[in-house]
């Protein structure tokens, strides 16, 4: 008897401790799961962090846009905010020499934009101004671009050879550009050879000075392992080389690409120019036009900014933008 009422006594103690049994979890023997054990389902912490968390990570998607576009809208606010207040200055000044920008935009429009759309909305004064310039400079900056970067790795990668060429190189890099224009008038004449070879030779230095240095600073434990590992030498140029100094290239080009630009405009200053940006700078100057003067200079800022931005979307593809100079 006192074993029976025992038994009697722990029966309940467990069905309040375990919970009631389903007829299922009679028939085997098991207690019922609560329903807010199972994962996924509400009434517990861990089910409701599984129905959040797609949620959340749904709003950091969405959030980055915004957030990269934030120092996009910095950056124009300040040309905004500049062009407006010149656009209100020269408004309430009124005066023949500086005038609107809206005005500006709406002249070089008429003048080289307005164009039908089989030519790309290229008028024939845009063919004749700025498509030759445009040559011009890409033909100079090529070969400034390759002779730079062939002739400074090679000049880097030796000891001897960079002392021995240093001078020559910092005594060229310190000649103002446009003080051998006058050399290359004699060499080769007034025209289009005088004008490529001026912006070659003077956008050259800037890109071989950074090669040179760029080959320099490749780590000389990689160097060892190469050797361990018996690369050959367009290996380990290609392989070691070229990546170490890709960023000190790429700053040397953005800078000859500068350089290639304002050399363009000051060869066809000269006289015996018959085309390009600079010699309707000069033309303008003469009849006094200077609608179509402050025109050319907007268009060299916007040839400047869009040819710098695609140097950097180039460098980035290759260097990744971690490395950007």
């Amino acid at each position: 008897m006192t074993a029976d009422r025992r038994r009697a006594r722990r029966v309940p103690e467990d069905s309040r401790t375990r919970g009631p049994r389903t007829a299922e979890g009679a028939a085997t023997g098991r207690d019922r799961v609560p329903d807010g054990s199972r994962s996924g389902q509400a009434g517990t912490p861990g089910g409701s962090r599984t129905r959040r968390a797609p949620a959340a990570r749904d709003s950091r998607f969405r959030s980055r846009p915004a957030r990269a576009a934030v120092p996009l809208l910095l950056r124009w606010s300040v040309l905004l905010v500049a062009v407006a207040g010149w656009e209100a200055a020269a408004r309430a000044h009124g005066s023949v020499y500086f005038p609107p920008p809206l005005r500006i935009a709406r002249h070089a429009h008429d003048l080289w934009f307005s164009g039908p759309l089989d030519h790309l909305f290229l008028t024939g004064a845009a063919v004749d101004t700025i498509l030759p310039s445009l040559g011009r400079m890409a033909a100079g900056f090529t070969l400034a671009a390759v002779a730079g970067t062939a002739l400074g790795i090679t000049v880097g990668r030796s000891r001897r050879a960079y002392a021995l060429c240093n001078p020559v190189l910092q005594f060229a890099r310190a000649v103002p550009p446009p003080a051998l224009v006058p050399v290359f008038v004699v060499v080769f004449d007034f025209g289009t050879p005088m004008q490529v070879a001026s912006i070659a030779f003077s956008a050259v230095w800037p890109v071989l000075v950074n090669s040179a240095e760029g080959a320099r600073a490749t780590d000389p434990l990689r160097l060892e392992v190469a050797a361990v590992l018996r690369l050959t030498g367009p290996e380990r140029l290609w392989f070691l080389v070229l990546p170490s100094a890709l960023p000190r290239i790429f700053a040397g080009l953005r800078l000859s690409l500068s350089l290639s630009l304002i050399l363009m405009v000051f060869s066809e200053l000269l006289p015996g120019s018959a085309d390009g940006i600079g010699f309707t700078l000069t033309d303008a100057q003469t009849r006094s036009d200077l609608l179509t003067v402050w025109s050319a200079l907007m268009l060299l800022g916007v040839l400047g900014h869009l040819l710098n931005t695609g140097l950097l979307a180039v460098e980035r593809r290759l260097i990744g933008p971690g490395r950007v100079s």
